[in-house]
């Protein structure tokens, strides 16, 4: 059987078929710039102060300034956000030089926010660990639905798993704007992040195998990325307009009912169809394509080869074990040999090193300087001019010349930031601000890169796992940032350092760049410093072993689209 690059050659690179699937799979990824990082609105912190039960003022009223001390925060003198004098006595007029905590609760200001999760459930003062919990909750999730999807995903189907993801995410985000406590939210919060993750992954996927080789370039970098950052820059829009945040997590939810009609024009993967030895669905799905790109199919696609083959299978069963037909692959199978397992282990730490980067600096925007909306918006900006940069760095230049790159540079200006003098604040900030547009080229380019590094009986779970691992990176960003309220500079030392590590061990990963897609394990690519020692075919195996004597026959069978070799003595 020919290769399956060769039999959807017929549809042509870039018809009617192709862009349909390229715009509608690029659109879904627009909730995902908006599902996480909106807690940057949901669980801000507004101006607060204690409450006293003698006083009805809003915030900053002027009975509070002789019963609140004042504390300085940014340069700036404020009322004290969790301490307030003792009363003295019975008189509520009378106070003490002592102190205690908020026992009434707290005023929050009205200035910029009419509700966020901290103003409804007082997360503040002992509670203040609560808000950036919340954000590690989220990204739990994401790590479960990392594991989950990649499994559904290539055992049950590419277009099961995403819209059962997609819809499950509105029906969670619809459930979040009902939370009764804090607890509450953090439960649904948690599958919200798994949905999400699951659905984005898949989504990737299905684009890598329904496109051509000349546009899932363009999909992976351009299209998916350009829509997250869409998202990512209608948030501060939304936000701005809607100050309470469940009328906005309302709202923000309401945008899933919009993807509805996805289900009649995205079909299922053809390349997984065929992995699993379900050539007829394959088929009619290839020929609905080339009937819409205004061809006309063969007439026999795979059904004559098919029949030829399938003696060969009968008479030879440890073919279809190979070949994936049949074969239920486990997460073990990212480990079976050398070569895939070098490639499992760097992606692991190169993703969680891009995630603590990407997520610390995007975290981080609202410890910076003037209006959150703007800055979010400019944040959301500069993800633009991110993907655009990769998108013609990944056009002409190497895979291997792109992700160590954009990490290197990203840290290089990250770890500049300790050199600025303290009343440049404006350098600091542009400098943050270029580092994270690089650290975002390396974030998009890096789902892009793993999808060709991976074989396709294995893809989806591969992204699973390193998305899964990932997933510890975001888990700590919260943290990581959160360290800038006590050292404004350590949190840009550690995601820099962190990223030039990343960087140089980039360097080793194989070059993919107008290759075609490995099928199967056997056909992953050695790391770079290992080409030499497996150049010679005749000394070593494909998992890198050394080859023994004999005296062989070897054929070639294309069986099923996969390429697998029977030895015959």
């Amino acid at each position: 059987m020919r290769d399956y690059e060769e039999i959807i050659a017929i549809l042509g690179e870039w018809g009617p078929f192709q862009r349909l699937i390229y715009i509608l799979l690029s659109l879904n990824a627009i909730p995902s710039g908006y599902v996480a990082l909106s807690m940057v609105f949901l669980a801000d912190i507004p101006p607060h102060h204690c409450r006293l039960p003698f006083l009805n003022s809003s915030y900053g009223g002027l009975g509070y300034n002789l019963s609140i001390p004042t504390e300085e925060v940014k340069g700036e003198i404020i009322l004290s956000r969790c301490r307030r004098y003792t009363e003295q006595g019975d008189s509520d007029a009378v106070f003490s030089n002592d102190t205690e905590g908020c026992l009434d609760g707290w005023v929050f200001s009205k200035e910029r926010y009419v509700s966020t999760i901290v103003t409804e459930w007082n997360l503040v003062c002992d509670d203040a660990w609560k808000a950036p919990f919340t954000l590690t909750v989220f990204f739990l999730g994401v790590l479960a639905g990392s594991f989950c999807s990649g499994i559904t995903s290539d055992r049950y189907g590419r277009k099961l798993t995403f819209f059962s993801s997609k819809a499950l995410l509105t029906v969670f985000s619809l459930v979040l704007t009902a939370s009764n406590s804090w607890e509450m939210f953090c439960v649904v919060y948690f599958f919200v992040g798994m949905m999400g993750v699951a659905n984005y992954c898949t989504a990737f996927i299905l684009g890598a195998e329904l496109l051509s080789k000349s546009s899932r370039m363009s999909f992976g970098i351009l299209g998916v990325c350009s829509c997250y950052a869409i998202g990512y820059a209608i948030l501060p829009l939304f936000a701005y307009f809607i100050r309470s945040w469940r009328t906005l997590q309302l709202a923000l939810s309401l945008l899933g009912f919009l993807y509805i009609p996805l289900w009649w024009y995205i079909p299922e993967s053809p390349r997984w169809l065929i992995t699993q030895g379900r050539f007829q669905e394959a088929e009619a799905i290839i020929r609905a394509a080339a009937i819409k790109n205004g061809i006309t199919p063969p007439y026999d696609i795979f059904q004559l080869e098919h029949s030829a083959e399938a003696k060969m299978i009968h008479h030879n069963p440890k073919i279809e074990h190979e070949s994936g037909g049949q074969n239920k692959y486990t997460w073990l199978d990212l480990l079976k040999t050398k070569k895939i397992r070098n490639i499992t282990v760097l992606n692991i730490i190169i993703w969680i090193s891009i995630n603590i980067a990407y997520y610390g600096l995007s975290f981080n925007t609202s410890n910076l300087d003037g209006d959150p909306y703007i800055n979010c918006l400019i944040a959301a900006s500069t993800e633009f001019v991110a993907y655009i940069f990769v998108w013609f760095t990944t056009r002409y230049a190497p895979r291997r010349f792109t992700l160590p790159f954009t990490l290197l540079l990203g840290g290089v200006l990250l770890l500049l930031i300790k050199l600025v003098p303290q009343e440049l604040n404006a350098l600091t900030v542009t400098l943050a601000m270029t580092g994270k547009l690089v650290v975002t080229g390396a974030f998009s380019f890096v789902y892009f890169y793993s999808t060709e590094l991976f074989p396709t009986v294995v893809r989806n779970m591969g992204l699973g796992v390193t998305s899964m691992a990932a997933r510890i990176g975001s888990t700590l960003s919260p943290y990581i940032a959160y360290i800038g309220t006590y050292n404004s500079v350590l949190p840009y030392i550690l995601m820099g350092g962190i990223s030039i590590l990343s960087g140089v061990l980039s360097l080793l990963l194989p070059e993919t760049k107008g290759e075609e897609l490995p099928e199967l394990i056997s056909q992953v690519k050695p790391l770079q410093w290992l080409c030499k020692k497996n150049k010679s075919v005749d000394k070593y195996n494909q998992d890198g072993s050394e080859m023994q004597p004999r005296s062989e026959v070897e054929l070639t069978l294309h069986q099923r689209g996969l390429q697998t070799t029977i030895r015959t003595f």
